[in-house]
């Protein structure tokens, strides 16, 4: 039997928060994880001021704040902004489908290939594409740069380095083609664009 989705997911984020009861809940995303020591102080000076004061990470490596005030389901304008000033709010349009995984290491200390750059890439140009805005919020990418920390994670396309030259994409449980690294970026991005016209832009 099979499962028909009523509801868009409900993923939080700046412009889409989670009411919880103690306020508002956001999420957001960090490529890779990677956030600057100047982002993290101003966000934590953000949740002391408007929110609980503590700053969470996330299982997919983002962070999340919470007890934020606002009505109607957005967030107090000044709160808002004070996220957007952090720097970690970069789009309205794609902010909840920037879902990227990246070995945590890569390019510091280990690994087959320094993975961060292909991160930020893909993140360019699936914020440049205004048909993958409509991405399922949980939509995931991973990297593993080849040491093999994030090749169990799920996902719904990922790349696994094999070397420093080239890797193998992964599509759902499954396994792709081995291309170039320097191609991996917008061969992510084409499969992402097919995946999100086959399931169009209702619900379910």
């Amino acid at each position: 039997m099979q499962t028909v989705r009523d509801r868009r997911d409900r993923c939080p984020g700046a412009y889409r928060p989670w009411q919880a009861d103690d306020g508002f809940l956001v999420r957001l995303r960090l490529i890779g994880g990677h956030i600057t020591s100047d982002s993290l102080r101003r966000l934590v000076d953000v949740a002391e001021t408007f929110g609980d004061g503590r700053v969470h990470v996330t299982n997919r490596a983002n962070l999340q704040v919470r007890g934020f005030p606002g009505r109607d389901g957005r967030l107090d304008p000044a709160a808002r902004a004070a996220l957007h000033a952090t720097g970690l709010v970069p789009t309205h349009t794609h902010e909840l489908v920037r879902n990227v995984m990246v070995s945590p290491q890569s390019g510091l200390a280990g690994g087959r290939a320094d993975l961060r750059g292909i991160a930020a890439d893909l993140d360019r140009r699936l914020c440049a594409d205004p048909g993958l805005a409509d991405l399922p919020a949980r939509f995931l990418f991973v990297f593993d740069d080849g040491r093999g920390d994030l090749v169990d994670r799920t996902c719904d396309l990922g790349l696994v380095a094999i070397d420093g030259q080239v890797g193998q994409l992964r599509i759902g449980a499954g396994w792709g083609e081995v291309i170039p690294l320097s191609s991996a970026a917008a061969r992510l991005v084409a499969l992402a664009a097919a995946f999100a016209r086959a399931r169009g832009t209702g619900p379910t």
